[in-house]
């Protein structure tokens, strides 16, 4: 099992959730909540208002987000819904633990307790470059004051 660490449209109550508790997909299993130990800037982006992470670490806002395991067949899922390498690169982040539920390994748990771990995070090295003029949230949610509801594929 993999851990990813998911802070836009993929969380609970948000537009892809559905993906995640999908096991036709294959197994995501919530573990808790967390935010990144760098700042970084999350924008919200294009014709479909696509909440991206640039990754640019130490701009930005400590951004919220969920943690998950996964196992491979999810992953592989998760990398092509993500559109990785291209969109988004898959990449290891220190996220804080900010809220434990996992039950996991003794190792796993550990690593809750002392409220830092290791995870994979989908953010993007390859956007436009007035990207980083936009507005930076530290936590993402589809139907937000900022008004830029997210448009679900089935709809472009």
């Amino acid at each position: 099992m993999a851990r990813v660490f998911v802070y836009g449209t993929l969380k609970k109550g948000q537009p892809n959730y559905k993906h995640m508790i999908n096991t036709a997909k294959g197994l995501a299993k919530f573990q808790g909540r967390g935010r990144t130990v760098e700042k970084y800037p999350l924008v919200i982006a294009g014709k479909y208002n696509i909440p991206y992470m640039l990754n640019i670490p130490g701009t930005g806002h400590h951004v919220a987000g969920e943690i998950y395991s996964v196992d491979d067949q999810m992953l592989q899922f998760l990398d092509e819904f993500e559109g990785c390498p291209d969109m988004y690169q898959r990449t290891l982040m220190s996220i804080e633990v900010v809220e434990w539920e996992g039950k996991g390994s003794a190792g796993e748990t550990r690593a809750a307790a002392e409220g830092i771990m290791e995870c994979f995070v989908y953010s993007t090295a390859t956007y436009p470059p007035e990207w980083v003029g936009l507005p930076y949230y530290d936590s993402y949610d589809s139907s937000g004051k900022h008004g830029l509801s997210y448009v679900l594929r089935e709809s472009r």
